[in-house]
């Protein structure tokens, strides 16, 4: 189970609902931009870093990911761009072909000889910063179920939808413990669909990162979330220890207080752990124009 190789075949699912609530213009902790501009960065690094995975190095994208981001506050509804209502899940292909614009950005990169220097980098963006209204979670994964299953039931050889809710609050339209429950139940052949959750916050407070009990959450709708929180599957759980996280056997994808450093470390595992043998077809140079068939004749 979660092991199903990705490929253009067998492409894998990753669908963000991001809080667009008007308490999402709070600044957010370390990082001296406001939780909404600062979810809407990583937001941004994590779609470019997708069409990075599932490039060769020259222009062409191949389709191993297919990426939804919807947006709840006063709307709930698509908010990424080349997305529409009718249409919350893209391909990575069409992200990468539909910036909403390229941005000119200053970044300070070690310069090799223990320094750093200032540099000008080309950044597309896709999501742009947006808070109002109250945070209808309900809402949001109402609207994310019926895409989920009918994803499901197109793609029943593949690794499972991986859905990432990331709220600084709780919901305001009830509890969304029955339409989440309901997500969970989904699934393809290879496992039932992860949904994970990440609650951010504005003050310097001590984080929970992958808990695997709810003992120490004091707060009840943090301790709702993590029960709602999919445990992480070997992959990720692998790929959040390589990345420094002392995770253990039960843990979930939850986060609590977390820190700008954590959500975007969180939404780059989400990437690459579900890729570890599936990019086989870039990784071991394999013929570009085999897109039907691999080397045996089978499915590639």
């Amino acid at each position: 189970m979660y092991s199903a190789e990705i490929n253009r075949k067998q492409p894998a699912l990753l669908l963000l609902a991001i809080d667009q609530s008007y308490s999402m213009l709070e600044l957010w902790a370390e990082t001296g931009q406001s939780k909404s501009a600062a979810l809407a960065a990583a937001v941004n690094n994590l779609l470019g870093n997708a069409v990075l995975l599932c490039s060769r190095g020259d222009e062409r994208v191949y389709g191993y990911f297919e990426l939804g981001v919807l947006g709840y506050g006063s709307e709930v509804g698509p908010v990424l761009h080349g997305s529409d209502a009718g249409h919350l899940v893209v391909s990575v292909e069409q992200v990468a072909d539909n910036p909403l614009r390229v941005d000119t950005v200053t970044r300070r990169v070690p310069d090799g000889a223990g320094g750093v220097v200032s540099v000008q980098q080309q950044m597309p963006i896709w999501v742009d910063p947006a808070a109002n209204g109250a945070t209808p979670m309900v809402a949001a994964f109402t609207a994310i179920e019926p895409v989920v299953e009918s994803w499901c039931a197109a793609h029943p050889e593949s690794f499972p939808p991986i859905v990432i809710n990331v709220t600084d609050g709780m919901s305001t339209d009830g509890e969304p413990r029955d339409v989440v429950n309901r997500i969970r139940e989904l699934g393809t052949d290879d496992g039932q669909v992860l949904v994970f959750n990440l609650h951010l916050s504005g003050t310097p407070s001590q984080p929970v990162r992958f808990p695997n009990s709810a003992g120490g959450l004091t707060d009840p709708n943090a301790a709702m979330l993590y029960e709602l929180s999919s445990e992480l599957p070997p992959s990720l759980l692998d790929a959040a220890s390589a990345m420094g996280y002392a995770v253990q056997p039960g843990a979930r994808g939850f986060l609590y207080n977390a820190d700008a450093a954590t959500v975007i470390d969180f939404l780059d595992i989400g990437t690459r752990s579900v890729t570890p043998t599936g990019l086989g077809e870039l990784t071991e140079g394999r013929d570009d124009e085999s897109d039907d068939d691999g080397p045996d004749g089978e499915n590639a």
